[in-house]
């Protein structure tokens, strides 16, 4: 019989079915995206033309760069601290945080108060991340109470998206959390057969009909959590930036891309990319209760544009005119209505007296 480390990261999964019966959504996206051997974000570079899926600092300079000047405003705003903590989640290939950087450090001060850290877990990206921010002595840690004694900056760029989440399914005698489980040998979803009573379920979702799903992001709650007592603790903010909705809502979002297009969740585990929608909502509501200010939550084309992507566009063309057209056409993807603009959101959760721009009074 084959070693287990031989075995398919789908075999380990029916296997352990097969043994302890259906797991939930939120144990399978885990073992799919963190396997310690086989899960998707410990192998190979997802990003890209050439892996899986591009985000927002792929497609332009731009975003990362007004970014950069949204933390360095706020670093000033904290009477700039000689030393405070600048913490990414799911850093990538270390692209948004060297745009970010590149600008930041032009402000006196900040480069020497620096101390840079980022939560990674992709032997591959780590390289990567080390040979574009090496000049700024990074630091990788695994927790997120590994950081300095100074105010914590941190910037999180489709990152929650990426963590576990639960299902429920409305059902005639209360919900039922959706599991993953075999049918005739092959991987499928159920539904558990214990009801969990609808007054346990969020208030927003009281009214919801039979066969409604809500998406509980039990992960990211924690996450913010944890970061939330952080920042309450030493000052500062969390950026927080995802595709998503701003209140608690039913509806069935789970998805999965693979080369650029989508796949079934349960085809292949480990080989694509796994996520879901953001409940903006939610993680607003964790960070209030640790004591932070919430802005109101903005669509990341109107941020964008509040921070002056039109004019950093328009400089970049006239240093650039032979570029021009990919520059504009970047600038509509970041914040066109029809692109990312609206469908991603932004968070942002801090030290009460601060005024973080880019969001509506």
């Amino acid at each position: 019989m084959p070693e287990a480390t031989e075995k398919s990261l789908g075999e380990l999964i029916d296997l352990q079915i097969e043994s302890s019966g259906p797991m939930s959504i939120a144990n399978y996206m885990g073992l799919c995206l963190t396997h310690p051997a086989k899960g998707y974000y410990r192998k190979a570079d997802p990003l890209g033309a050439g892996g899986d899926f591009v985000t927002a600092p792929e497609i332009s300079q731009m975003f990362g760069e007004l970014i950069g000047f949204f933390f360095v405003n706020l670093w000033q705003q904290m009477d700039e601290p000689k030393a405070f903590t600048l913490l990414e989640l799911g850093p990538g290939r270390g692209t948004l945080m060297a745009d970010m950087l590149r600008v930041a450090c032009r402000a006196t001060g900040f480069r020497d108060a620096l101390d840079l850290r980022l939560f990674e877990t992709n032997p591959e990206l780590i390289a990567q991340q080390n040979a574009r921010l090496e000049a700024y002595d990074p630091k990788w840690i695994d927790s997120f109470e590994k950081v300095g004694d100074g105010p914590l900056l941190v910037v999180a760029n489709e990152f929650f998206d990426a963590l576990p989440i639960r299902q429920f399914v409305r059902g005639k005698d209360g919900w039922h959390e959706r599991m993953v489980g075999l049918r005739e040998g092959k991987r499928a979803f159920g539904l558990s057969p214990t009801p969990i009573p609808a007054s346990a379920m969020p208030e927003a979702v009281q009214s919801a009909g039979e066969g409604e799903v809500l998406e509980v992001g039990i992960a990211g709650g924690e996450v913010m959590n944890r970061l939330s007592t952080q920042v309450a603790r030493l000052g500062g903010a969390i950026l927080a930036i995802d595709y998503g909705y701003g209140r608690t809502q039913t509806g069935e979002t789970l998805q999965a891309v693979r080369r650029h297009k989508y796949a079934d969740p349960l085809e292949a585990p480990g080989e694509a990319d796994i996520s879901a929608h953001v409940d903006f909502e939610a993680l607003a509501t964790v960070a209030r209760r640790a004591g932070l200010a919430v802005q109101p939550l903005a669509n990341q084309g109107a941020f964008l544009k509040s921070l002056g992507i039109g004019e950093r566009a328009k400089m970049l063309s006239a240093a650039n005119p032979g570029s021009a057209r990919d520059i504009a056409a970047a600038q509509e993807r970041l914040t066109g209505g029809d692109a990312m603009g609206e469908l991603f959101k932004v968070l942002c959760a801090a030290s009460p007296g601060l005024q973080p721009q880019g969001f509506a009074p």
